[in-house]
This record gives structure tokens, sequence and C-alpha cells, in this order.
């Protein structure tokens, strides 16, 4: 090909409309001159550069589209926060509903109130405490030492009932319990309102047991069978201690005896009476006299009671009863085995005598007919008890010990294993304004309406006020970030309007404001919200209030529309005018304050069609807009272009890769040497 072809070659792959070759390249390349050739890739991307102009323009918009969006997010998210405080401060359970309690006595009483609760003093008496049910068992050496063979029965003041055995015994409604762990695990699943656990400490294990609430309702008893064996010791007593008045009743294989003790007695007092008792064989009237055909008082009792049977006998004498009736009656009552065989009633010397024999175990005989009179033991007709008690000591206090002197068993009144009373069960006593009051619990609600007061002690029928209160702090609180929620949407508002000013590299000051600066929705909000904070409450008809404006709150406008809050003034508000302060904040019918700025927001921040809610779809809609033209200008024509370019740019190469072969071959044809001489 010749030089002539091959530019011509070159010159042919161009467009007319679009002169992508430098001419100093296509002139090196026609006189010979080596050419470097063409970079496609970067030619293609600065003419793409360059038809993508329009593009650029478009991002830009979308850029500020991007960072009106952030912005007016912004001041939303402001807005809300602010009208979520005007809507905590008009709402009946808000802040200004909050109430405190103080107490002229707090060590007795304390309390709280429910918001909304009416304020006001009341006057409160606490005569007692409510008391938890509580009993301890006897000593035993551990948790899990074999306890005495009884039972116990667990009454509650309900009327559910449960009887536990111990020991080795298997009857009685519970279970048998061994030991004391044993035994709370019974009582624990008897379901009976009340929690058993075992008590150690250096001298033993004790049962503990106590009702699951406080308050007579919750109430329980504990009886424990009468031991019944060969010995028997009682619980320790401190040491110094003594005996109240009471009765021990004993019976061996002799017969029966009561014992009472007196208040200031001892253990060792008692056990010498034991040891001394003896039970009566015989009994003799005390009037003298008689005779079988002696009248009885008419409706007159006489009772025996036998020792060896265990039964009681009783005669009611009709009228017209002798001596002889009562003595037929008692040897009816031998047949039919009320009383043992050797039980005998008779008249003796003019006396009415009432025996046992000396075989049996002894008797005892009362009455109340004055023609017998009083029924005393027969001189010398007694025998020993056949028991030996023993007054002793030990870490604990001090005891009794009774023991049979034969072997034998006896019982005794005494529980085998028994339980002593803690704390009785009992409600709380207290007057409020005056009118007495019972609670099971010491925790009492309803005596005041909304107030929960806490009994802690008793108040020894001193008077305790009580003050119910707006509670000025959580008012404050609410108040200040009142202030500062609405200076943060201010302030964002505001920066928007603001002009600064940057300056380039040549010196060149430019001045701008923000990217909302012409929103019409940010003018408008600027406008309602400075507008909002002037309003004046109105008081009700016929009445007057000290807080009418912000300003009577110590809440002063900002050059720049923001908000300052006098602490002082504030605190003297809520303390002197807590009710002005909450009418300006709610109004009559939460109208107030809070009401109209929230409204004045609320055409703002509405989701459905608040001027937010507007401004931003209109955004996003012309954001989404843009994204669409810009794809379609990408796929429509700078997609083709760049195919169509590359494909021109790189024929183009290849020419200029061929451009000094076909120079060398034309001047071969012309006569050119490389030494440019010719010829």
């Amino acid at each position: 090909m010749s030089s002539t072809s091959a530019v011509n070659t070159l010159l042919s792959s161009t467009t007319s409309t679009t002169p992508t070759y430098s001419i100093s390249n296509i002139l090196a390349a026609s006189s010979g001159s080596s050419t470097t050739g063409i970079d496609v890739t970067s030619a293609v991307a600065a003419a793409i550069y360059a038809d993508r102009a329009p593009e650029r323009t478009w991002q830009a918009d979308q850029t500020t589209l991007t960072s009106q969006t952030t912005a007016l997010t912004a001041i939303q998210t402001a807005t809300e926060t602010l009208a979520t405080d005007m809507q905590n401060l008009n709402t009946l359970t808000g802040p200004l509903a909050a109430r405190t309690v103080t107490s002229s006595d707090s060590n007795d009483l304390s309390a709280t109130a429910a918001t909304g609760t009416a304020t006001g003093t009341h006057t409160v008496v606490v005569n007692n405490l409510a008391s938890t049910e509580s009993w301890y068992s006897d000593l035993a050496s551990s948790p899990t030492a074999e306890l005495p063979t009884s039972s116990l029965t667990l009454t509650t003041t309900a009327g559910a009932t449960a009887t536990f055995a111990t020991g080795t015994a298997t009857t009685g409604t519970g279970a048998t319990s061994d030991n004391l762990n044993a035994l709370a695990t019974a009582i624990n699943g008897a379901s009976l309102g009340v929690t058993a656990t075992v008590v150690s400490d250096s001298t033993g294990s004790r049962l503990a047991i106590i009702s699951n609430s406080s308050g007579t309702a919750a109430g329980f008893s504990i009886t424990s069978a009468n031991y019944k064996g060969t010995s028997w010791t009682s619980p320790d007593i401190p040491t110094g201690a003594t005996l109240g008045d009471n009765s021990v009743t004993l019976k061996s294989s002799a017969g029966t005896v009561t014992i009472n003790t007196s208040s200031g007695e001892t253990y060792a007092q008692l056990a010498t009476a034991i040891n001394n008792a003896t039970v009566a064989t015989s009994y003799t009237s005390a009037k003298a006299s008689l005779a079988g055909t002696t009248p009885l008082t008419a409706g007159s009792i006489t009772t025996i009671q036998d020792g060896s049977t265990g039964n009681t006998f009783t005669y009611t004498a009709p009228a017209g009863a002798t001596v002889a009736d009562l003595n037929n009656a008692i040897a009816n009552a031998v047949t039919a085995g009320t009383l043992s065989a050797n039980v005998t009633g008779s008249v003796s010397g003019g006396n009415e005598v009432i025996s046992e024999g000396t075989t049996d175990q002894g008797i005892t005989v009362s009455t109340n007919d004055s023609v017998l009179g009083a029924m005393g033991a027969t001189a010398g007709a007694t025998k020993p008890l056949g028991l030996t008690a023993t007054a002793g000591s030990d870490l604990n206090g001090t005891n009794l010990s009774i023991a049979s002197s034969d072997g034998s068993s006896f019982t005794i009144n005494e529980p085998a294993f028994g339980f002593t009373e803690a704390v009785a069960a009992a409600n709380a006593s207290l007057t409020v304004d005056g009118v007495p009051i019972q609670s099971a619990s010491n925790t009492v609600t309803g005596a005041i309406t909304g107030v929960t007061l806490n009994l802690l002690g008793s108040s020894s029928g001193s008077v305790i006020d009580l003050t119910v209160a707006s509670d000025a702090s959580s008012v404050s609180t609410a108040i200040n970030q009142f202030v500062t929620d609405y200076n943060s949407a201010l302030n964002l508002v505001n920066a928007q309007f603001t002009a600064s000013t940057t300056t380039d590299s040549s010196g060149n000051a430019t001045t701008s404001q923000g990217v909302l600066a012409s929103d019409p929705t940010l003018v408008s909000l600027q406008g309602a919200m400075e507008q909002a904070i002037s309003y004046v409450a109105t008081p009700a008809s016929g009445t007057t209030t000290t807080v009418s404006t912000l300003a009577d709150l110590g809440i002063t406008v900002g050059d720049d529309g923001t908000l300052t809050v006098d602490s002082t003034t504030l605190d003297n508000a809520l303390t002197n005018d807590p009710n002005d302060v909450q009418n300006f904040f709610e109004g009559s019918a939460l109208n107030g304050f809070a009401n109209s700025l929230n409204n004045t927001l609320n055409t703002f921040t509405d989701s459905a069609d608040g001027a937010f809610t507007v401004d931003l779809s209109s955004i996003s809609a012309e954001s989404s807009s843009i994204t669409s033209e810009i794809n379609d200008f990408e796929t429509g024509y700078i997609a083709s272009q760049q195919t169509l370019l590359t494909a021109e740019y790189s024929a183009a190469e290849v020419a200029l890769q061929e451009l000094p072969q076909q120079m060398q071959e034309l001047n071969s044809e012309l006569g050119f040497t490389n030494s440019g001489n010719n010829g």
C-alpha cells in the first residue's frame, strides 16, 4: 500500500462530526516518524467523561436532595421529640399528676401516692403493726436425730387441719416424720399456708413454722399429743426463770393426780410435789349422820373419775332420790363396765364412802350436793403415784425429768414433742382521719384513695401527718426537658437560614445558607414555633391565676428565639402555685399550652399529611426522577456511544501501527533511499 493510501485509510476511519485524532500524529505518520500509537481506553474514557456532563449536573442536584432529606429528617425528629414532651405534659398520668407524700414520722409511717391523687393532708395513728404467726419446736440434737414417738396437729384459722406423726409412729393423717428435716418436708407439702424450716445453733436444732401471710386470718395453732412412756424431760427454761400458774396431770399405774403450780415456783418445787404425790383410793362425804334413806338434793351432780377404766361416771339426782339410789347407780355402773369392779358406794358410820379398793389405779370423786357436802379423800386411803421427779440443769437452762419407779408407762399432759408460740398473728390497727382501720398487712391500700401506707412501727397514740403534694421535681424535670428539646428543634431550623462565607484558592468569597433555606416548610415551622410560645392562659371564669405565660414560670425568649429557664422562678411557682402551673399546661380540659403547642407541631409531624411527610415525599420523588433520568441516559446514550468510540479508536490504532511500513513502500516506489538521496 502507498503512503497516500495509508493516509487516506487513516482519514477515512474518522467521522466528520467527531474529530478524535491529532493532526500532528497523522503528519508524523505520513512522514515516517515513529509513533507510540493511541491509548484506546484513555481516549474513550475522556470522550465519555465529556459526554456525561449532563449527568454530573443531575448528580449534583441529587446530592443536594440527599442533604435536604438528611437535614429535614433531623428537624422532623427533633420536632417530634418536642411534640412528645407536650403530650407528656398534657396527660392525666404525666409528671404534672405525679405526687409525693411526706410523713411527719418516717420511722413509723411512710407512704406513696398514685399519679393524679388528690393533694392534701391526712392524719394517721398506728396502734399496732400486723404480725405473722410463728411457732418453734422443742430442741432436738440435730436436724436428722430421731424424734420422740408422738404426733402434732396444725390447725389454721380458716379451719384447715393436718396431723403429722413423729418418731416411729405411723398413725394420723400426716406422713411419718422421723426427724426435723422430714417433718419440715411433710408440713410444707400439706398446703396449709405455712412454711417450716429447720434452724440450728450451738445448742441443737428446732423446727420453725411461720405463716406465709400476716394478719389474724392467716393464724394457726399447734397441738401435740400428750407424752406416754417410761421417762420424760421437760423443755428447758432459762436459768433463774420460774413457772407460772398451771397444772400438771400425771397418770401412772397407781392412778391419776393433778398438781397445780403457781407463779414463782421452780422445777425443784414441782419435783418435790410429784415425788410426794399419792393416789386417793377412797372418798368420804363431809356431812355425817347420813343413812341410805337420806334424800339427795334434786338436780345435784356427783362425778367419779376412774383411773383404771379411764371413764367418768356422772349421777344427776332426780327428785326424791336418796343416798341409797346413788349407791345403786354406782353398782350399776360397775356392772356396765363404766367403773372398775372394785368401786363401791356405801354409808359407813353416818358418812357416804365411795371407794375403789387398793388394787386399781385410784379414783377422783366430786359432788355439788349440799346434803353430802364436799367429798374429800379418806385419810390413809392412798397409795404412791410411783413416779420419781428430778430437777436438773444444762447449758440451756433448767428442766424437769420424770421416770416411772417400776418401769411401767405413765402419761403427762405435756407434749412428747412440743411447740411454743413465738408470735401470735394480729391485724394492723390504725386510724386514718379518725376512721378505725384493720389490715392483715402492714402495707395498707384503700384507707386513703390513691395512697399506699407502709406501716413501720407503732406511733403509740401519736398523730402522724401525711401530706400529699405535687411532685415538683418531676414537673421541673419535664419542663426543663421541654425547653431543651424546643431549643434543639429551633436551632436546627435557624441553622438553615444562617449565612456562611467560604473563600477559594483564588480568594473569591462565596456566601451560602443551609440546603433548606428556601424550603417553605421550614419558614412556616420557624414562625409557628415562635408564635406558639406567646400563649396566654385564660383562667376559668371567676378565678385568677399566677401562671398565665411562660414568663411566669421563669421561661424567657432570647434574640434567636430560644428559651432560657430561671430555676429560682420556676421552683417558686412549683412550690407555691402547683395547681396554677398544672392549669397553664393542661387547661381545664387538657386544652392548655401543651395542647396548643402540640396541635401546632402536629401540622408538621402528622404521619399521614403533615408538612414533613409531604416535603420528604416530594424530595424523594424528585430524587427518584433524577435517578431514572440518569439510568435512561446511561442505557440510551452512553452505552452505545462507548461501543462506537471504542471501535473507531481501535481501528485508528491499527492504521497507525501500519503507517511506517506503508511509508517505506511509498519511498521505495518514489526512488527515495534511507539516506535521503534519490536516484
